[in-house]
């Protein structure tokens, strides 16, 4: 729980499809629509381009030169030949001169000769120097002429060409001709799809709900002999970085078939049909290479429940691209071997079509691992890691509640970091408490608070701790700290010794109790209440509110359920969301007086802790409970509540 310092203000190349596959890479296809417009405006830039290029071409190879400066280098026999066409004469210098009409220097001629000139007297002069007349232009040959008359559609089929490309790609699927549609794809090796059982730890329950299914694929005869028939879909459902597409993979890689994946956001498109257009195409190219695997992430972005207010645009989009999924899925025979496995961390929402047996007859739950699933799974993603001797992958799974995989392959990772950065060889067990450290409370931060404020902070976070150290059945005080980490100025952290599963009303008025430590410190010392419990009347206020209106822990409400935890609005009248109110404030008052009560009582063990904090800065677990002069073992023996989640509970100020 955070206490705030101070208030704060809320391919190039072809497309492809719209799913990835383990070697099996489709190519969209499809003709491009084309632009006219476009097509004239390129046309024109071209051959303008074109004129212009020729037109320096042609005046930078041939002078136009006077009469008299052509007599003039003929008398000076520097003329080499020539070709004449009615009165227009072409010709070649034996040697470069310069125009004296202020052109350049010039060997290629062309001249007119005047109407009056004598042609037998110019043809006299010809012979004397020696000039050869020719009977063909010597301007530009027939390759060059085909050359330049050629260049122009060249240049604009290369143009279009790379204009059409580059259009299709942006579109994602070559133009509106070409959305959702992809050429054939070809089977490749099943050593390709590379994860399998092996990479997957800590959820042995749910590798054995999908056991029957990689054997059904391996050998089909042996179920179909007792008129067995596949699952057609498996829907895995369970919080974020729990191993839902990992397991999905390891499905395909235990069975040693094609494995398709995609994400359901991907079939939507602001043009209706084109999302069941894509499944369509994506379920006939499983049926093409089956049996095989279809993987659909994040399935509730278009399995929503249908119904409600109509709409248009993407609501109708995702509807029908709902529509053909129930529609591809209940026209599997089940011999033809194509499973679709999807996922989602929200069931709930789900269409009830979709969870009918036909479709998704399978729903296996994925839930957080324990503590020998936490082992198993850090024991994974240490494989290529070198450990020193020291590493105890039990303490630290013991340390980890709540956590996921990839919240565990996130830590696995930041101590090898943090030991690198270090220049250290092995990971060490300091490298694991210190990467843990930084995901639970944040990085370090080098500011510079007034001692006043220090102060506030180490007894607000005392208020927390010890609050956690006195009441029965709470989680033990793991490490106390006012070292400002991320946007926290100090953080409490509190883990239980073992996983637990429920709450009981005891435990949730002693986390409300906890949370309202450092607010009921700052009162009991200063007098004063200031903004630093802000994250922590956040957390008590959805604690309380779930005890009234969901959990049925309010005798005035009774067992009811009137607060939803989907984000629906509360079915109830307002006279009753009136009451869910009154009895939330009841039951944090209670705990409010409840741990000004405590602190007052035990002000001794508050001023040991806050004395420690503001020497130490940050407190172990065994530093903490000896500044407050208790004992760890006191804490043990008090009355455990009958169950709690594994969460662990954090404390901070901002």
């Amino acid at each position: 729980m955070e206490r705030s310092g101070a208030p704060q203000a809320p391919n190039k190349g072809k497309p492809k499809p719209p799913w990835r596959s383990e070697g099996l890479p489709g190519t969209p296809g499809g003709r491009p629509k084309i632009n006219w417009w476009r097509f004239v405006v390129t046309l024109l830039v071209v051959y303008a381009g074109f004129f212009v290029v020729s037109s320096f071409v042609d005046s930078g190879s041939v002078e136009t030169i006077s009469y008299t400066e052509f007599t003039k280098q003929v008398s000076a026999k520097n003329v080499k030949d020539i070709y004449a066409q009615g009165l227009s004469v072409e010709g070649d210098l034996r040697t470069s001169v310069k125009n004296p009409e202020g052109g350049e220097s010039y060997t290629k001629f062309q001249t007119e000769i005047p109407a009056f000139v004598d042609n037998v007297q110019l043809d006299k002069q010809l012979k004397d120097a020696q000039v050869e007349i020719t009977s063909k232009p010597i301007t530009r040959g027939f390759l060059s002429n085909l050359l330049l008359s050629l260049l122009p559609v060249v240049l604009l089929a290369g143009v279009w060409i790379w204009v059409m490309r580059r259009g299709a790609s942006l579109m994602g699927g070559g133009g509106l001709s070409g959305l959702g549609k992809s050429k054939a794809a070809k089977p490749v090796e099943a050593a390709k799809v590379r994860v399998t059982f092996e990479d997957v730890a800590g959820i042995d329950e749910v590798e054995n709900e999908l056991v029957e299914v990689v054997d059904y694929l391996k050998d089909p005869g042996k179920y179909r002999r007792l008129g067995a028939k596949l699952p057609k879909g498996v829907l895995l459902a369970g919080p974020p970085g729990t191993g839902k597409t990992l397991l999905a993979r390891a499905v395909a890689g235990e069975a040693k078939v094609p494995y398709f994946s995609a994400s359901a956001s991907e079939f939507i498109e602001m043009i209706v049909g084109v999302g069941a257009s894509r499944v369509r195409d994506l379920f006939e190219e499983a049926r093409k290479v089956a049996p095989s695997i279809v993987f659909i992430d994040e399935i509730d972005a278009i399995g929503r429940a249908r119904g409600g207010a109509g709409g248009i645009g993407g609501h109708d989009e995702r509807e029908q691209t709902l529509n053909q999924i129930l529609t591809e899925m209940d026209g599997f025979s089940g011999a033809e071997g194509v499973i679709v496995i999807g996922a989602t961390n929200r069931p709930e929402v789900l269409d009830p079509a979709l969870l009918r047996p036909g479709r998704f007859d399978r729903t296996v739950q994925v839930g957080l691992p324990d503590a020998a699933g936490r082992v198993a799974i850090l024991g994974v993603h240490t494989r290529g890691v070198p450990l020193d001797g020291e590493v105890n992958l039990d303490q630290l799974a013991k340390t980890t509640p709540g956590m996921t995989g990839a919240d565990l392959a996130n830590l696995v990772n930041e101590a090898a970091l943090l030991a690198a950065k270090r220049g250290k060889e092995k990971v060490g067990m300091s490298d694991f408490a210190d990467a843990l450290e930084k995901l639970q409370l944040g990085a370090a931060r080098s500011i510079v608070m007034p001692e006043e404020e220090r102060t506030r902070t180490a007894f607000h976070e005392a208020g927390h701790a010890l609050l956690g150290m006195l009441q029965p059945g709470a989680d033990p005080v793991r490490k106390i700290s006012i070292i400002p980490r991320g946007r926290a100025l100090g953080v409490t952290l509190s883990t239980p010794d073992t996983d637990r599963y429920a709450y009981d009303e005891q435990y949730l008025r002693g986390r409300i109790t906890g949370a309202l430590g450092g607010m009921a410190a700052e009162q009991v010392v200063y007098g004063v209440i200031t903004t630093g419990a802000e994250n922590d009347l956040e957390q008590v206020t959805m604690i309380a509110r779930g005890m009234v209106g969901r959990w049925g822990m309010s005798q005035k409400v009774g067992p009811l359920t009137i607060l939803s935890n989907d984000g629906h609005p509360p079915q109830a009248s307002p006279a009753t969301l009136a009451v869910v109110d009154e009895e939330a404030r009841r039951i944090v008052d209670e705990c409010y007086e409840r741990a000004i009560e405590i602190l007052s009582d035990n002000r001794d063990k508050l001023d040991g802790i806050v004395a420690a904090l503001l020497e130490h800065e940050t407190l172990d677990e065994e530093s903490a409970y000896a500044a407050a002069g208790l004992s760890r073992r006191e804490h043990l023996e008090q009355p455990a509540p009958e169950g709690s989640t594994g969460k662990q509970r954090e404390f901070s100020e901002n």
